[in-house]
């Protein structure tokens, strides 16, 4: 196996949030009802003519210069001819030999934060086909609801050597594509879907060797499930004196394996010609930076900056970026501390890991949905920061600041809840505990250094959990040395 190397390219089909289809004014609705978001234009009657959508090339556009790739002045479409159930047309709108995006990559993160740029060959733009629905009891049943809604197709070089660059490519693909708010991302519904092209080569052979394409992957562990096996099945075949056949094979989750689909298709097969019912695209110097001004920062960049700016470790910032929404409201509550610095930066992006996301987790829902102030949690952070109360305080006090939007400050106040920093009446507690409790200081004093715990415990129950547990550990271990 270690003779022989894998050069994988991948082919990412990303549906778009455009509220009407490619090239008709049909909604994109996902889940309607089959065939009712259709017209006479994306089922292709006779004598229909096609109109582009705007958003399409916006959205392209958008992502072309998120992946640093050229964006192509003039740009043609072009007709895909094929005939499968759901290409009602039997013809696809695409585009062929002058993709409007080309020649760009993307980075993407190793072990040890080590960076590796995969090349992007091109991103064009195309329409989506309907959708074949295989029902044992009846027949294939087709729904066109999906014929004509917007597509981008990302065709990366043959960079990737391994699954999980493979994975690490898709991950970061999604997370560009949901920052600039083009696409959902969801692969359950269709709104990303990938294909793999993969071959094997003897390691230092500069010529690649015979790939076969995956299809019907339908999440990233898949992927990279579908390239393993593929890679060792085909290594094992050359091995075996056998010979790797170009074909489009399918990758069968039930089995976790891939099986032979089709033989695989040439471009002559699909007898590509220009699009004869539009005119080319123009994208003008202005509109491009026009849409270059408005991208929003990417995920990679936004790590970079946060660990920078806010003195927070690389895994704190890869956890808070992987979400956009997360990461602004991050930077919404930093923006409302009082006191900033690395501390209460750290402080921050600890709350947010922890308790606010956990309760996003348990109820399923977004952080904008929370409907938490963040300038409250900036408050809470605070409060525990500077000792006022104690974490264990705060995390009692979270669940009426969330359902209320109440101030912890006026809990506090409302409850008694301050922690108590005065030395003298924690020692008094402290040396009268100890003095109780005669067998766990021998305890301690032969070795037994777990017994400090029971100490700090005892006094921290005796003074209702307000004391401040630094002050506790520090007189406790004082006099139990002693």
């Amino acid at each position: 196996m270690n003779n022989y190397e894998a050069v994988i390219g991948l082919e990412v089909h990303a549906q778009l949030l455009t509220k009407s289809k490619a090239f008709c004014s049909c909604s994109t609705e996902f889940g309607a009802s089959p065939n009712t978001n259709t017209c006479p234009i994306c089922l292709g009657h006779p004598g229909t003519l096609p109109h582009l959508n705007k958003s399409l090339v916006e959205y392209i556009v958008r992502m072309g210069l998120a992946t640093n790739c050229r964006i192509r002045e003039r740009s043609t479409f072009a007709r895909k001819n094929y005939f499968y159930a759901d290409l009602v047309k039997g013809y696809q709108i695409t585009q062929h030999q002058d993709p409007i995006c080309y020649d760009g990559h993307l980075d993407i993160e190793l072990v040890d934060e080590n960076r590796k740029a995969i090349g992007i060959t091109r991103i064009h733009m195309e329409e989506d086909t309907g959708k074949a629905i295989h029902d044992l009891d009846i027949d294939t049943l087709l729904d066109y609801n999906r014929s004509g809604v917007p597509l981008i197709e990302i065709v990366s070089e043959p960079d990737i050597r391994n699954a999980t660059e493979a994975y690490k490519y898709l991950t970061e693909l999604k997370r560009i594509l949901v920052y600039l708010g083009i696409c959902t991302g969801n692969m359950e519904e269709g709104a990303l879907r990938c294909d793999a092209n993969v071959s094997v080569r003897p390691v230092g052979q500069i010529e690649f060797g015979t790939k076969t394409e995956v299809k019907n992957m339908n999440s990233f562990r898949n992927v990279e499930k579908a390239i393993d096996f593929e890679i060792k099945r085909q290594i094992e075949l050359i091995e075996g004196g056998g010979r790797v056949v170009q074909e489009t094979r399918m990758w069968d989750g039930q089995k976790q394996a891939t099986r032979t689909m089709r033989s695989k298709e040439t471009q002559n097969d699909y007898r590509y010609f220009t699009e004869p019912d539009l005119v080319p695209v123009i994208v003008s110097d202005t509109w491009k930076a026009d849409i270059a001004k408005a991208l929003v920062e990417l995920p990679l960049p936004r790590k970079d900056r946060f660990c920078k700016q806010y003195s927070i470790p690389a895994y704190d910032s890869g956890v808070l970026v992987e979400d956009k929404d997360v990461a602004d409201y991050y930077e919404a509550v930093c923006n409302s501390l009082q006191t900033k610095d690395a501390h209460h930066y750290k402080l921050v992006s600890n709350w947010l890991m922890t308790e606010v996301m956990h309760i996003i987790a348990e109820r399923a829902i977004s952080i904008t949905q929370l409907g938490l102030s963040p300038a409250l949690v900036a408050e809470l952070v605070e409060l525990f920061a500077n000792d006022t109360i104690s974490s264990r305080v705060a995390k009692d006090i979270f669940p009426e600041v969330v359902a209320k939007g109440t101030s912890p400050k006026e809990i506090i106040e409302r409850d008694g809840l301050s922690q108590v920093s005065d030395t003298t009446a924690i020692e008094e507690t402290v040396k009268r505990i100890i003095a109780s409790n005669a067998d766990s200081v021998e305890k301690y004093k032969a070795g037994r250094t777990n017994v400090l715990g029971f100490f700090v415990g005892q006094t921290m129950k005796e003074m209702s959990g307000k004391a401040n547990p630094k002050i506790i550990t520090d007189l406790v271990t004082k006099y139990l040395n002693m």
